[in-house]
């Protein structure tokens, strides 16, 4: 029987390369896909999550958890597909129009991926059209718009205005983020969180 612990461990530790190899032993020892992901990966990042939180680890620590655990998403992918396991939701996420950051929106991506919502990324610099057409074509139960510049943030509201007037806002969580936004601007714009 495998230790999942081990893998835990290494996505802690944001060593990537470790982190393939145990799901990949995992796999060989006949654990399930889902197994390695609630008690490996789930468990390693939710460790990183306390420890960034309490500010024993910093985003560079963050990241390199989070390329890790994509990496092992990655050889999990063709599994989780035969599986049928159901998805929890799906997510469309994206940094706004104007904005060229996306560090924060790959992280939230990655803890999303690996705690089962099927996630569409649509990258950098995306129009409201661009989201609101994601939106309808994958029927996304939620919406994620990352901002990082001050500047940038009125395309959230845009967007949110652009949902409603295309008769698809109350399908769909709109939650915002990126380092200047607030829980009082959330709210102003009219996003879920």
């Amino acid at each position: 029987m495998f230790d999942v612990s081990l893998l835990s461990k290494a996505i802690e530790e944001g060593n990537r390369d470790k982190s393939v190899q145990l799901t990949t032993e995992a796999l060989s020892a006949g654990a399930s896909p889902l197994n390695i992901i609630t008690h490996g990966l789930q468990a390693g990042m939710g460790t990183v999550g306390e420890k960034f939180s309490s500010g024993e680890y910093f985003l560079p620590d963050m990241l390199m958890a989070a390329r890790a655990m994509n990496a092992c998403l990655e050889v999990l992918k063709p599994l989780l597909a035969k599986t049928g396991i159901p998805t929890i939701g799906k997510v469309v996420i994206g940094t706004v129009e104007g904005d060229m950051h996306d560090i924060g929106k790959n992280v939230v991506a990655t803890f999303l991926k690996g705690s089962g919502f099927e996630v569409f990324d649509l990258g950098l610099n995306v129009s409201d059209k661009k989201f609101v057409d994601e939106v309808r074509e994958k029927k996304a139960d939620i919406l994620g718009l990352s901002a990082l510049l001050t500047t940038t943030m009125p395309f959230m509201s845009r967007i949110i205005k652009t949902l409603d007037e295309a008769g698809l806002r109350s399908n769909v969580k709109v939650i915002v983020g990126g380092a200047p936004v607030t829980q009082d601007y959330a709210s102003y714009i009219g996003a879920s969180l």
